[in-house]
C-alpha cells in the first residue's frame, strides 16, 4: 500500500476467522441437538448473522487482500452462508428449499475440504461441516428430527475443532501429529 498502512496480518485474521467459525458452528450445532433446554438452532441466528456472517465475510475480504485465497474463499463463502441462514431462520421456507440451500453450501464445504492444505485440523473442520450440512439437508428433506440432531452434533464437533485449532495457534499448542525420532507418533 502506498500510504504505509498495513492491511493486517493474515495470520491474525486467519486465527480470528477460525475462532468466529468455531463459535458459530458450536452454537449452531448445540441449537440443533436440543441438549440445552430452550436453546434452538433459530436461537443462534443472531450470533450466526453477526459473528458467522458479517465478521467472517469481512475477514474473508481481508484474507483476499493479504493474498490468502483459500481463507478468503472459506471465510467469505461461509460468511454468506451464515448471514443467509440467519436471515431465513424462523421464516416460512419449505423443507425442500431449506434442504437444497444446505446441499449447495455442503458443496462449498466439500470444496474447502478437498482444497485445505492445513492438515487434519483444516480438512477435519471442513469435512465435518460438509457432513453436518448433508445430514441437516437430508433431515430437512425427510422431516427427520433424529438426523437433524446428528447433524447438530457433527456441527458442534466441527466447531470445537475449529476453536481448538485457532486457540492452539494463539497458544502455540500442538496442532499436528508427526513422527518422533523413534518412529512413535508424537505431537508436533
Amino acid at each position: 500500500m502506498d500510504n504505509g498502512v498495513s492491511a493486517g496480518s493474515t495470520a491474525s485474521t486467519s486465527t480470528l476467522g477460525h475462532i468466529a467459525l468455531g463459535l458459530t458452528l458450536l452454537a449452531f450445532g448445540i441449537g440443533h441437538t436440543g441438549i440445552i433446554d430452550g436453546v434452538s438452532a433459530a436461537g443462534s441466528a443472531s450470533l450466526a448473522m453477526y459473528v458467522g456472517g458479517a465478521a467472517l465475510f469481512l475477514l474473508g475480504l481481508l484474507e483476499y487482500r493479504g493474498g490468502n485465497g483459500f481463507n478468503g474463499t472459506a471465510f467469505a463463502g461461509l460468511g454468506i452462508f451464515w448471514f443467509t441462514w440467519a436471515k431465513g431462520a424462523g421464516a416460512s421456507v419449505s423443507d425442500e428449499a431449506a434442504g437444497t440451500f444446505l446441499v449447495l453450501f455442503a458443496m462449498l464445504a466439500l470444496t474447502l475440504t478437498l482444497a485445505a492444505a492445513s492438515g487434519v485440523f483444516g480438512q477435519g473442520v471442513y469435512a465435518l461441516l460438509t457432513l453436518s450440512l448433508l445430514l441437516l439437508a437430508i433431515a430437512s428433506f425427510a422431516d427427520s428430527g433424529v438426523l437433524a440432531k446428528a447433524g447438530g452434533w457433527v456441527a458442534a464437533v466441527s466447531g470445537l475443532l475449529a476453536w481448538y485449532g485457532a486457540t492452539a495457534a494463539l497458544a502455540h499448542w500442538p496442532m499436528a501429529l508427526g513422527r518422533s525420532r523413534r518412529g512413535a507418533v508424537a505431537a508436533s
